[in-house]
């Protein structure tokens, strides 16, 4: 079945528009996604410095000092 030209003409415009608003969609989505990312990063970092420094062990203790091995 032959397609009128105009007709022809209209689908191209309406098949590219419709591709350069899916493309501006992704774009927006990659966007949104990069800017969640950085905020979990900085969430996290926050996170780790806000944990209590590592305690050693006390200088001077002697219990769990040695272990005993039986053969």
């Amino acid at each position: 079945m032959p397609v009128r030209g105009d007709m022809d003409i209209s689908t191209v415009a309406s098949i590219a528009s419709a591709n350069a608003s899916t493309s501006l969609k992704a774009e927006a989505s990659v966007l949104v996604l990069k800017k969640a990312m950085e905020l979990q990063e900085l969430n996290a970092a926050q996170l780790l410095l806000a944990l209590p420094p590592p305690s050693g062990p006390t200088p001077g203790a002697v219990i769990g000092g040695t272990i005993d091995v039986f053969v």
